[in-house]
């Protein structure tokens, strides 16, 4: 009987380390708006938790002799992803009760080009170590993911999309930061998934940059729909326009703009508009500052099943009126590239933009391509696996051109292409 009770305290202790131990999650590096010099950091403390902070430093000071402490955080007492049906890794039904302090900060006055280290501190926790670079090289590199919707009950979604990405490592051991496409989350209003997924070992590495998809913005069975998920699970810059401030969003990478679109934001012909109001302002100050301009939004420029048009035709003249280089995007499925396009056709003299959309990394959800029957003049190429798809991009930037190249779950480079820069 006293060795069951013994047990039994010793349970209890062990239980309380461990959610004690829990008390800082969902910790990711985000892009600030220039991100030579400054560092966006994302986490979520329980509601209860000490008051916490970002302490950082240079990845060579070992001892952490000249760290940095960041205090200046955004916090705010999060319920958005509170009450909310969701599933568990068991496939049972759950209602989720999220309530909890969402954080962010800036890290700031940092060096070009340089590897940080840091570490986000609550009362005596202290998390892992994480790790970015930040722009200013010359050359540089990203890893182009989307589409593996993050489903615990399915964890080989999960472990596939991880996969793909070691693939790209392997190929590029020295890669900068991971760029992704949107529909990360199977249900973004299920706060366990992103919990789940920025556990994995390879948000410790890199900066994440990414888009809102239409999955990403839903509950399960559309009960809610919002952007405050994508906005609640990261903390990206707020530069956006109303409504869409950390949704919808640029920076700069070296000397790249990024300009990241919410399509579930213009379903409508107003929330287009506004969302091309917002896109214009940006280009008018920010286009003369930029070597490449890449666009990205969720939703696809063609549909890779015949290879007709989509998004394309609502952005098509704004891509070539402020010279966009190159255009991404995700939620098709399937591997779609085209030609460098002005006016809707191929252009000459190396100008137009290139449009480029991933295939599926969950080796679940993808499609197969029909009859490909339309614009066979202005699509270059089109790929998949089918249901069972897996493949991502390395995308590798220097001061002469953007060169992309496809790989499959295998290695092996399925396209590869080149935008010339169009400054000499």
């Amino acid at each position: 009987m006293r060795m069951n009770r013994i047990f039994l305290l010793l349970m209890l202790a062990f239980a309380a380390v461990a959610a004690h131990a829990q008390r800082v999650f969902s910790v990711v590096t985000c892009p600030a708006e220039d991100a030579s010099v400054a560092m966006n950091v994302s986490w979520a403390t329980d509601a209860d938790a000490p008051q916490s902070h970002v302490i950082f430093t240079e990845s060579t000071d070992k001892l952490w002799r000249n760290a940095r402490r960041a205090t200046d955080v955004d916090m705010h007492l999060c319920t958005t992803f509170d009450s909310l049906w969701s599933k568990t890794a068991l496939n049972e039904d759950v209602y989720e009760r999220w309530r909890f302090n969402k954080c962010g900060t800036t890290l700031k006055k940092l060096k070009p080009d340089t590897e940080y280290m840091y570490r986000v501190v609550a009362g005596d926790q202290r998390t892992p170590i994480y790790r970015f670079r930040t722009a200013g090289a010359k050359c540089w590199s990203a890893c182009v993911i989307s589409d593996f919707h993050h489903y615990p009950p399915v964890p080989s979604r999960l472990r596939s999309a991880m996969t793909m990405i070691d693939t790209i490592c392997r190929k590029d051991a020295s890669l900068d930061w991971v760029l992704h496409l949107g529909d990360v989350i199977a249900w973004g209003g299920s706060y366990s998934f992103w919990k789940s997924m920025y556990d994995e070992p390879i948000f410790r590495k890199y900066m994440w940059a990414g888009v809102n998809g239409n999955h990403d913005n839903m509950s399960r069975k559309y009960a809610k729909c919002t952007n405050d998920f994508f906005r609640n699970a990261n903390h990206y810059p707020r530069n956006g326009y109303a409504g869409e401030e950390g949704v919808c969003y640029y920076f700069r990478y070296g000397d790249a703009l990024f300009v990241m679109l919410n399509s579930e934001s213009m379903r409508t012909d107003e929330g287009l508009a506004a969302a091309q109001d917002w896109f214009c302002q940006v280009m008018r100050k920010q286009r003369k500052k930029a070597r490449y301009v890449i666009v990205c939004e969720h939703y696809q420029w063609f549909f890779g099943n015949d290879g007709k048009t989509s998004q394309y035709a609502r952005w098509g003249k704004l891509f070539d009126e402020f010279g966009v280089d190159l255009a991404l995007a995700g939620n098709n499925h399937i591997y779609v590239r085209s030609g460098a396009l002005y006016d809707g056709k191929l252009a000459a003299d190396e100008k137009g933009t290139v449009c480029v959309q991933t295939p599926s990394s969950d080796n679940d959800r993808g499609q197969a391509a029909r009859e490909w029957t339309l614009n066979r003049d202005i699509i270059k190429k089109i790929w998949t696996e089918g249901v069972n798809t897996m493949g991502a991009i390395h995308l590798n930037a220097t001061p002469k051109a953007l060169t992309l190249t496809l790989y499959d779950r295998h290695g092996t480079a399925i396209d590869h292409l080149q935008v010339p820069s169009k400054k000499r």
